[in-house]
């Protein structure tokens, strides 16, 4: 058992099951009968998330700031209103910034480490030194001002994004603040933080990835107890009963979700996907999209069960065909991520591969880590699958991804309806390579009639 997902096991809550192989990142296939692990206790998961906040400030930080030539970087936000990357620099206590809290980060040169300092009136758990005394200095923005002016920086990062908003977090009336302090000779040194804060954000740590492959297992498990028929009574329960089985599952184990999960039934003669208050029949293929919010790393995985019906030992080929199409339009697609290569390009030629095998493909994945959406290129999108701004951003390697995408398939035992075979599992790129995270599905998860 690998030793972050034992630690779940053995702390209080679910009894875990055994975990597949798998969860020590490789590609292997997962029963999709499983069971769910366990969760740590609130002390344990603020220790942990302070461990790694630790170990992404004393190496990410330095390493993104100096590769990208940025030797301050002024951070800010106020309670209630955190800003991204702000929000990822809190200590597990520090739920919000206190009043208005300002970071500052310098690097002073020559190896030597960065200095990170908090101008506001709470410190912040050690992770940085306290900067100012309102006694002394009343003006918080003067502060600021004079911490500038002592370390004379070349290049001042604020985040400022056009295109995205994990990089747009230095809002019009605090920048009119901070520079109205400035001489000018400081306000021409500020450069747009958009490649830093990326990168910081998107940029996952040894720590992290010791722990991330648990997470998704915990998440994975989740979704096998909701796609069971401890949950699902066919020609009772409906699509919403099931979102809302998901919703006070988390309740119960401590966890968040970050997106309302979703259930959407496929049925024999009807159109599209049906939701909501429509009751789940035997033959129906059901698809789930969910994800969690454990540790601050989020999962974002879909799966899809068919709804055995009387006699039925198996779902019928038409729809197993469906799910190997779209696990191949996965394989042709991590074989396409290179670092240095953009979102658009890897989607362009997995696409051109796809459709050369006669696949009928959709694809739209995303960065993961931080956030369920995150910093990173995007490659492809559901209503997009032509070049996009947002792809243009190039691939790095330890960075974590939801291969999200589908396929489209005709299922003979259904008249040739079109089916559309969503699939979603995270995956961790290491600049060479893409391996899941807790390996994927493979086959249908099979829910009994009666």
């Amino acid at each position: 058992m690998a030793p972050a997902l034992m630690a779940l096991a053995l702390s209080a809550g679910l009894a875990a099951a055994p975990p597949p192989a798998s969860a020590q990142g490789g590609d292997e296939a997962v029963d999709p009968q499983g069971g769910a692990p366990g969760v740590l206790p609130m002390r344990e998961r603020a220790r942990i998330i302070d461990a790694i906040l630790a170990e992404r400030l004393d190496t990410v930080l330095p390493q993104v700031m100096r590769e990208e030539g940025i030797d301050m970087w002024v951070l800010m936000a106020r309670e209630y209103f955190e800003e991204p990357v702000v929000a990822s620099m809190l200590d597990a206590k520090s739920m919000h910034a206190r009043r208005r809290t300002i970071l500052v980060l310098f690097d002073p040169g020559e190896g030597r480490p960065i200095e990170r300092l908090t101008v506001s009136r709470y410190g912040l758990a050690g992770l940085f030194e306290p900067a100012w005394d309102p006694d002394e200095q009343p003006d918080q923005w003067q502060a600021v001002a004079d911490i500038i002016a002592a370390r004379d920086p070349q290049r001042i990062a604020i985040n400022t994004s056009d295109l995205t908003a994990f990089a747009d977090g230095m809002t019009l009336s605090q920048h009119r603040a901070m520079t109205a302090r400035l001489p000018e000779r400081y306000r021409e040194r500020i450069v747009p933080g958009e490649t830093l804060a990326l990168r910081w954000l998107e940029t996952r740590t040894p720590r992290e990835m010791d722990h991330y492959p648990a997470i998704v297992a915990l998440a994975r498990a989740i979704i096998r107890e909701a796609l069971s028929h401890e949950v699902i009574t066919p020609g009772r329960t409906t699509a919403a009963d099931v979102e809302w089985w998901y919703r006070e599952r988390l309740a119960g184990l401590g966890i968040a979700p970050w997106f309302h999960p979703s259930i959407g039934i496929q049925r024999e003669g009807a159109d599209g996907m049906l939701r909501g208050d429509t009751v789940i029949e035997p033959g129906d293929l059901l698809w789930t999209d969910f994800g969690i919010t454990y540790l601050r790393l989020n999962t974002d995985t879909q799966a899809l069960a068919y709804v055995l019906k009387p006699g039925e030992s198996e779902a019928p080929e038409g729809l197993r065909r469906g799910l190997a199409n779209s696990n191949r339009v996965q394989d042709i697609l991590m074989k396409e991520f290179a670092a240095g290569r953009s979102g658009n390009e890897v989607l362009a030629a997995a696409r051109e591969r796809a459709l050369a095998e006669g696949l009928d493909p959709s694809i739209y994945s995303h960065p993961i880590g931080l956030h369920g959406h995150g910093a990173g290129s995007a490659i492809g999108f559901w209503d997009n699958q032509d070049p996009d701004p947002r792809g243009e951003y190039r691939l790095r390697a330890d960075t974590a991804w939801s291969i999200e995408l589908t396929s489209y398939a005709a299922v003979p035992e259904w008249g040739g309806q079109r089916i559309d075979f969503r699939t979603e599992e995270d995956a961790f790129f290491d600049g060479e390579t893409v391996r899941f995270l807790d390996g994927r599905q493979t086959e249908l998860i099979l829910i009994a009639a009666d």
